[in-house]
């Protein structure tokens, strides 16, 4: 299936490593130009180097900590400046720390909401007036598992990633006539360094070993393997081409079976 995505330009967040990486890997073998970013210069470059050469795309590599709101205003002037705009935004950041609800700290509070929520606000900002300009945009955010069935031990990311997808469902609404679709991915237990500090988080609390704490997760999930990086970079890649015009406003599970709801 051709996708129609040669020549996009696309924007993804945290893409030095893990579903981000995965991401701007799909759409730039699809054609996309890409622009990555990361916090640490040597793994992003080479990063970009590695998308660049496998894909025959051109890869804009920017430093930046999404926590940051002055990073993000120079992320995304620094992309306009190099591509003229921007037609897919992949919103994406780190996890927030793992903890409980009756132990995290406000300080932990605030941190959380400036990565996990207002970056994405902050990133669809910049990019959404051009979007609506031309008539065409799509804005995919990758979120959690955890915004339809909260988490153990992670009431931070529980709490505000259910608030982007929030956020997601109201501008998937105001934008959806203007040629803008925005829509949420979630992954289940996918093999990225998050899911491994989660996993060993939980052995040392247990007194178990990592693979251990890895095949409890396997042993819950229907697939009975924890997901790839590439499988949910799959679908971010559908959503934001030509033939999803007509989907906005979901919010889509890649988990192996793992979510039991209904909805």
């Amino acid at each position: 299936m051709d996708l129609r995505l040669a020549g996009k330009i696309a924007l993804v967040a945290a893409s030095s490593r893990g579903l981000g990486r995965a991401a701007a890997q799909a759409l730039a073998d699809e054609g996309a130009d890409v622009a990555i970013t990361a916090r640490h210069q040597d793994e992003l470059e080479r990063t970009a180097h590695e998308i660049a050469t496998s894909s025959g795309r051109r890869v804009l590599p920017v430093v930046a900590d999404l926590g940051v709101a002055a990073d993000i205003d120079r992320l995304v002037e620094r992309v306009l400046g190099t591509f003229g705009r921007v037609d897919i935004l992949v919103n994406n950041a780190g996890g927030p720390p793992p903890g409980r609800a009756v132990d995290v700290t406000e300080a932990d509070w605030r941190a959380a909401y400036e990565l996990t929520l207002m970056s994405a606000v902050r990133l669809v900002q910049g990019v959404l007036p051009g979007m609506r300009e031309r008539g065409w945009g799509r804005i995919v955010n990758i979120t959690s598992i955890s915004v339809k069935q909260p988490l153990p031990d992670l009431v931070l990311s529980n709490a505000l990633r259910a608030g982007v997808v929030g956020y997601a469902k109201t501008l998937a609404s105001e934008v959806a006539a203007e040629g803008v679709t925005v829509n949420n991915v979630c992954p289940g237990y996918t093999l990225t360094d998050r899911v491994r500090t989660l996993a060993q988080a939980r052995a040392d609390a247990a007194g178990i070993d990592v693979s251990q704490a890895m095949a409890t997760w396997e042993d819950a999930i229907p697939a009975r393997r924890l997901g790839r990086p590439e499988e949910l970079a799959a679908l971010i890649t559908f959503l934001a081409s030509e033939q999803a015009a007509y989907i906005t406003g979901t919010t889509i599970q890649v988990d192996g079976g793992l979510y039991a709801g209904l909805l």
